[in-house]
């Protein structure tokens, strides 16, 4: 039954948290992306979920488009000193 108790009290903690941040952050519409607790709270359990990991490229593929960007300048570069004559 204490175990019980000290759980409800959690929740109520929790549920007090939320209404005075909610109360702080009505001094208009906001716009834009949600803040993190926002997020965190619309979750079930109430409980903040770990931050995704970001994708990150092998050096050997960003080695790769660092010369595809090289050649398509050069091309871009020649292309340039080599002007039509206009009609």
């Amino acid at each position: 039954m204490m175990a019980e108790l000290h759980a409800e009290r959690e929740r109520i903690n929790e549920a007090i948290l939320v209404v005075e941040r909610l109360a702080a952050g009505t001094r208009g519409k906001r716009r834009g992306r949600p803040l993190k607790w926002m997020a965190a709270v619309d979750n079930q359990d109430g409980k903040a979920t770990a931050p995704k990991r970001k994708y990150t490229m092998s050096p050997a593929v960003l080695k790769r488009i660092a010369d595809a960007k090289k050649k398509r300048w050069a091309a871009k570069k020649t292309q340039a000193g080599k002007v039509p004559a206009k009609p």
